[in-house]
């Protein structure tokens, strides 16, 4: 998985969140994005899920029992893009 896809990630949370106080070097890849990790709650799941969708083009299903695996962390996000995008 590419340093890149985790920077993109993390700046596109940034982005999409308005944590203009963090940079992307703030946020630790596998550290949870949501509860005691980086405390982001569900209205900011359903922002980030659009916006991942939106930018890279591929779709969540959030019904998934899968999603909220994918959602647990950038390491965990940049995988599940990988993986969606080479299937695409």
């Amino acid at each position: 998985m590419s340093q890149q896809l985790q920077r993109e990630i993390k700046q596109l949370i940034i982005d999409a969140l308005g944590l203009e106080d963090l940079g992307p070097d703030d946020i630790v890849a596998d550290q949870p994005l949501f509860g005691e990790g980086l405390g982001l709650d569900s209205v900011d799941a359903l922002e980030l899920g659009l916006a991942i969708q939106k930018r890279f083009g591929i779709k969540i299903d959030a019904d998934a029992k899968d999603t909220r695996k994918h959602f647990a962390s950038v390491d965990s996000l940049a995988a599940f893009v990988s993986a969606s995008r080479a299937i695409a």
